[in-house]
């Protein structure tokens, strides 16, 4: 039984070790100036590399990388997901004012009714999935996909279904949204307001910054913020979820139990921490990267997971989504940005 334990406790380990190993490959190519300035984040190059390495390998490895895996995309994750309240201050909010505020909250009522009514309802879409793809769309892309899969329980192709989504609209977004800004004549829209726009409709972190890259600094800037304060409204957004499936579990609706995730206090009391303590530049830079490179094997391990014969069974029916949510995202962001 010992030796049956410390065999254990060493294919653990050295999963662990696997997956941060491809974090860092990962860290290393987020950081190319080719793939940085195509908007892939680093949690984006985390599936992609990990999806790369899982269908690689045989089978029997992959039985040698469970226990890690499991920890991987459930314990770690929800630690760096807590840890990514040290990123964002209320400072910062307060600096751009309630227009943003207001702009990303309807946006992501809006988006995630849409995307259950027209997942669920018309394309009869698997629920997790369309509320991921949901999640994904209206709030921070992938950090945001995955935050919101502990709690809906939800599959790995289910998982790498909706960042696929957030990958490819996005992407598009990113390079549309300097085209529209410079084409686009300055009378009707100003730099701010079309940085708020990009802000609160494109998807991922990393896809905002290389917009607003290809903008001016104005724009770049107020993008950046107003996409930081859609990232706050995670927290929210996450428990406002859980009390619900777990009313819908209560009335039958919905099998199986939910618990409150703890992860997200977490992620609220990091936030405050960061803005009511004055944290050293170098141990906050530090914190940063650790939760970084948590994310990234998060990610990695996530990847590893996926199969990419279970993506193709999704079919059409997620990209059907990602465009309906992409282009609601554009119209009614593009109409409460410009009154």
């Amino acid at each position: 039984m010992l030796n049956r334990l410390k065999q254990g406790m060493s294919e653990f380990s050295l999963s662990i070790i696997f997956f941060f190993a491809l974090a860092l490959i990962a860290f290393y190519l987020s950081i190319v100036p080719a793939l940085k300035n195509m908007g892939l984040g680093l949690l984006t190059i985390s599936m992609l590399l990990g999806m790369l390495v899982g269908n690689s390998i045989p089978n029997r490895m992959h039985e040698a990388l469970e226990s890690g895996m499991a920890f991987s995309k459930q314990k770690l994750l929800r630690i760096a997901v807590a840890f990514y309240g040290f990123r964002l201050s209320i400072q910062q909010i307060q600096a751009l004012g309630i227009q943003a505020f207001i702009i990303d909250l309807i946006l992501i009522i809006s988006t995630m009714g849409l995307a259950m009514w027209v997942g669920i309802k018309l394309l009869k879409m698997e629920k997790e999935t369309a509320i991921l793809i949901g999640a994904g769309h209206a709030i921070c892309g992938a950090a945001a996909i995955l935050a919101t899969s502990s709690i809906v329980k939800a599959k790995n192709d289910q998982i790498a279904v909706a960042v696929s989504c957030i990958v490819l609209f996005g992407t598009i977004g990113m390079f549309l949204y300097p085209w529209i800004f410079n084409v686009l004549p300055h009378i009707f829209i100003n730099d701010r307001t079309f940085g708020i726009f990009t802000g609160a409709t494109l998807h991922e972190v990393a896809q905002v910054v290389a917009a607003g890259q290809a903008m001016t600094p104005i724009a770049a800037e107020a993008a950046i913020v107003t996409k930081l304060i859609r990232v706050l409204l995670l927290a929210p957004f996450l428990l406002v979820l859980c009390f619900l499936l777990t009313r819908n579990s209560i009335s039958g609706q919905s099998a199986g139990s939910v618990k409150m995730p703890i992860f997200v206090f977490g992620f609220i009391i990091c936030m405050l921490l960061n803005s009511w303590i004055s944290i050293p530049k170098d141990l906050h830079q530090t914190i940063i990267l650790l939760d970084d490179l948590a994310l990234a094997t998060a990610m990695v391990a996530l990847g590893v997971s996926v199969r990419l014969i279970d993506l193709k069974k999704a079919g059409m029916k997620p990209l059907i989504l990602g465009f309906v949510l992409t282009l609601q995202l554009m119209i009614i962001g593009g109409g409460l940005s410009y009154f």
